[in-house]
């Protein structure tokens, strides 16, 4: 088997220099989590008061649906909250169980990934390996997501077929249905319809909560995927070249790429590092001369014409 090739801190940074990489917050990860379900919860509002204003709302929402699948990666490196079982606490039943994941199957799922990036044994490398493909053939992966049809394969044919075991290029991190994930995701939108049908707005649930996990959802995941690993030359063999990073503005982050998940090439040289100083990884390992040798995209549309370039 080929595993990734791996870079120690200490071949870039200084002790001093790499320490403050190294501390973990008890307040950080909740506030984010926090943070994410209060902008769905605005977003929900909003688009109840001024129901107008409700594609943008699924827009939004499935970005922060994003975010929490996001921060249940978090949780599986240990990084969501200091204390350990809070954090498996949380990234299960906040993050992981309202879009249908389980954070016990996740966790050596990705781990694998991060040991095997981009070699024949990576569990997620059906998802890079296809592109790039033509731009008709992205246009058709875009249509699938936008249409409801990769939410209904991910969770009903999934489901129906147990088909857990096996992954393609529609399915979504942390969409893979098993067993353990299918009861406890059908109770908790059952909270939600009942505690929304109880307030007066039933139709809400329906429309600014799975409308956006059955369309927005899968397609910012998908380009999530694309941005991380598709196209990058060298990314079994390179560290500084397993993933790519991609320059988000304001919004992309709104409406695409929440909680700094831009930064996977800084994630994938230092798995253990929280989302919330990647920012600062960055700009450390750009400034040494390694740091030259990382893929680093312009922004999402320079990602797709790259990967729609068959």
């Amino acid at each position: 088997m080929s595993v990734a090739p791996r870079v120690s801190p200490t071949q870039l940074f200084s002790p001093a220099e790499w320490a403050p990489f190294q501390t973990r917050s008890t307040w950080r990860g909740p506030l984010l989590l926090a943070h994410c379900w209060g902008v769905i919860a605005l977003a929900v509002l909003v688009g109840v008061v001024w129901p107008i204003l409700i594609p943008l709302c699924v827009m939004v929402i499935g970005t922060r649906q994003l975010g929490l699948a996001i921060l249940m990666h978090e949780a599986a490196h240990g990084a969501l909250a200091k204390n350990l079982k809070l954090n498996d606490f949380l990234g299960h039943w906040l993050c992981a169980v309202p879009i249908g994941a389980d954070l016990g199957d996740y966790r050596p799922y990705h781990l694998s990934h991060h040991k095997y990036a981009q070699n024949p044994e990576d569990p997620d490398l059906v998802l890079s390996a296809p592109f790039p493909v033509t731009p008709a053939s992205l246009r058709r992966k875009i249509i699938r997501d936008l249409t409801g049809q990769t939410f209904f394969k991910q969770r009903v044919l999934f489901a129906i077929r147990a088909y857990a075991s096996q992954r393609d290029e529609d399915t979504a991190e942390g969409a893979v249905v098993t067993g353990r994930s299918v009861v406890p995701f059908l109770v908790v939108n059952a909270l939600m319809l009942l505690g929304l049908s109880l307030a007066g707005v039933w139709w809400a649930y329906f429309a600014l909560w799975l409308l956006p996990l059955a369309t927005w959802f899968p397609l910012v995941t998908r380009l999530r995927n694309i941005a991380e690993h598709a196209c990058v030359e060298g990314s079994a063999t390179d560290a500084f070249r397993a993933a790519r990073t991609t320059s988000a503005g304001w919004w992309e982050r709104i409406l695409i790429a929440p909680y700094w998940v831009n930064f996977h090439a800084e994630h994938h040289l230092f798995m253990h590092v929280p989302c919330w100083k990647l920012a600062d990884l960055h700009r450390a390992v750009r400034a040494k001369p390694e740091g030259a040798g990382m893929e680093v995209a312009p922004g999402y549309l320079a990602v797709l014409r790259r990967a729609s370039s068959a």
